[in-house]
């Protein structure tokens, strides 16, 4: 009767759903907040399971684990592939642990294909773990900041396809 707490919680509103076939419901993106662990100041990993498919993008602070599919690239702080999950597109994370098939590039500072793994495609690290019994096939780099070399040579390719269309132009106006 005179207690601090109201009897009743205020039921949380329902959040907006984008109408079918507006352009925010065919946003790609997921954006992974993990929530944080009771008494611990770490986060809990978002889970990717094994029934389930994301067709898009997946970006996340904190880790991710992925047991499912995902079509798409993945940006996240750790990421732990489990030995059923299926990768197709690029990995950007900085601790990175394949037990399953990635089929993409790989960039990370510390980078583990564990025995089960399958990888087809280039690995950028600082540190690169192979157990025996692991498929890689693809080009491994070390260098100092694997997280930034897609975007230089993205800028490379950018600039060299505006140098080639500048060259195109020239000698057509000729």
């Amino acid at each position: 009767m005179f207690s601090k707490r109201p009897d009743k919680e205020a039921p949380a509103a329902e959040p907006k759903r984008p109408a079918q076939g507006s352009p925010t419901a065919a946003a790609q993106t997921f954006v992974a907040k993990p929530a944080p662990l009771k008494g611990s100041g770490k986060m809990a990993p978002s889970i990717i399971g094994e029934d389930l498919t994301v067709t898009g993008n997946v970006i996340s602070k904190g880790e991710i684990q992925v047991e499912g599919e995902i079509q798409g690239d993945i940006h996240c702080g750790s990421l732990l592939i489990g030995d059923k999950a299926r990768i197709t597109g690029g990995v950007v994370a900085d601790d990175v642990i394949v037990r399953g098939r990635v089929n993409g590039s790989i960039r990370g500072l510390r980078v583990t294909l564990q025995a089960s793994s399958h990888v087809e495609g280039d690995i950028h690290h600082q540190t690169l773990a192979i157990e025996q019994g692991a498929f890689f096939e693809g080009k491994s780099r070390r260098t100092d900041d694997p997280q930034s070399v897609g975007k230089t040579e993205g800028h490379r390719a950018e600039r060299k396809d505006a140098v080639m269309s500048e060259k195109q132009t020239t000698r057509a106006a000729e």
